[in-house]
């Protein structure tokens, strides 16, 4: 029998061959912690009685939740990341630099076949790299940054193959909101996920991110997209799985007459063909977070807008998922066409997407997003609805006032 991605990323780390359901103690390649967990993990390394981290140059911090800060309370946090990062001489992001997914990527923390672990729960997003990647509690992460280590217990993986190339106009935020809905929100709880299959094969690092990120939707533990087609600027060996790799669960999917999706309060998984809430009245759109706020994002949105002005009824939030993106988008003009197109320009972070800062919608108000999630209050609000979808959904929302199908402005 063979072996899994999954179980071949553990194996080489740990020296013999595993299988799902073993318990292992594995060494990881990179780990990293943002605003919202680093303070408890700080905490609890001093409290066990820390001194130094394992290897500084495979340890990040990231400000990116609540930055810059909203208040006295979180410059306080903020401070004492800071202190840490030179106490152990090791990389801080400072506020604007990104948000923890991207940058992790861009500056090469995480390569493919690497074991990375993040105090977030997308970290999975680095499985777009080939890589073993998860998220952890604090506790668990300052352990971790102690000793370099961590104890994991090997996860059976889903097989999930899906046939065909996407239409034009038809993106991987739709194919992955269709999946969630069919896979649910508890449907790999704790599994690893190998995303598998033509549809897969074509796509872009960003998009592959954005295929891995909501792997979390479904409650894995990993999400790995099938290196083939995957293109970097640095040579590497794919890790593959074995023809005869033992799977808890195969699904199976013709994506070739795929629609737009979108996803209905309050759930991610409550996903559907566009075409069933056209016309909905939407108050807010927003484009940005870990899942797409990346240069192709902003730029589909940008190619609906050109030359046009959002609905004078809504507003619209851009917050790139990088400074290096949105350098980018300012290079190439897209970020000027949104300007002009009436959105409004945030720093680079998660504020909008968790409610943590930034962009809260008001009572009642509807939200079209390109996050990843829609639970009650996600965004900061219990009393308003979110929709989830593409970036190319929410543009065309924007002008328009209401949900409709991108694919008139994309074909």
């Amino acid at each position: 029998m063979g072996y899994t991605i999954a179980e071949k990323i553990i194996a080489k780390h740990v020296g013999h061959p595993v299988r799902a359901g073993e318990l292992v103690v594995t060494s990881v390649d990179g780990v990293m912690a943002t605003d919202t967990t680093a303070p408890l993990a700080i905490k609890a390394f001093k409290e066990m009685g820390g001194q130094k981290v394992f290897d500084p140059e495979k340890f990040a911090l990231i400000i990116d939740h609540a930055a810059p800060s909203p208040n006295e309370r979180i410059a306080n946090l903020h401070k004492l990341m800071r202190d840490f990062a030179r106490e152990q001489n090791s990389r801080l992001f400072e506020i604007g630099e990104g948000i923890c997914h991207q940058v992790m990527v861009e500056e090469a923390y995480v390569k493919p076949g690497d074991i990375f672990i993040g105090a977030d729960s997308h970290t999975p997003t680095y499985g777009a790299l080939n890589a073993f990647a998860c998220g952890v509690g604090s506790t668990d992460l300052a352990a971790t940054m102690m000793t370099g280590k961590i104890w994991l217990k090997v996860p059976q993986t889903i097989r999930v193959i899906c046939n065909g190339k996407l239409q034009e106009g038809v993106t991987a935020k739709d194919l992955i909101l269709f999946l969630v809905g069919k896979i649910t929100v508890s449907g790999a709880t704790y599994k690893a996920i190998e995303f598998t299959g033509e549809a897969f094969e074509g796509l872009s690092l960003s998009s592959r991110m954005t295929i891995a990120n909501m792997s979390s939707e479904m409650g894995a533990k990993a999400g790995i997209v099938n290196p083939t087609g995957l293109e970097l600027d640095y040579p590497f060996e794919p890790i593959m799985a074995d023809a005869d790799a033992e799977y808890i669960k195969t699904y199976e999917f013709d994506v070739s007459g795929l629609e737009p999706q979108v996803s209905a309060p309050e759930s991610p998984d409550n996903v559907h063909n566009i075409s069933g809430y056209e016309g909905t009245k939407i108050d807010y759109a927003f484009i940005g977070t870990c899942c797409n706020g990346r240069l192709e994002d902003i730029d589909i949105a940008a190619k609906i807008l050109k030359g046009r002005k959002i609905h004078p009824n809504v507003r619209m939030v851009i917050a790139p998922a990088s400074k290096s993106v949105l350098l980018d988008a300012m290079k190439n003009g897209s970020m000027e066409t949104l300007i002009n197109a009436g959105a409004s320009l945030i720093t680079s972070g998660c504020g909008p997407c968790v409610g943590t800062h930034q962009g809260v919608p008001a009572d009642g108000e509807v939200v079209i997003s390109a996050a990843n999630r829609n639970f009650r209050g996600r965004m900061g609000n219990p009393n308003s609805n979110i929709y989830l979808g593409a970036p190319s959904s929410v543009a065309a929302a924007a002008l328009e006032g209401k949900i409709v199908n991108p694919k008139k402005y994309l074909v």
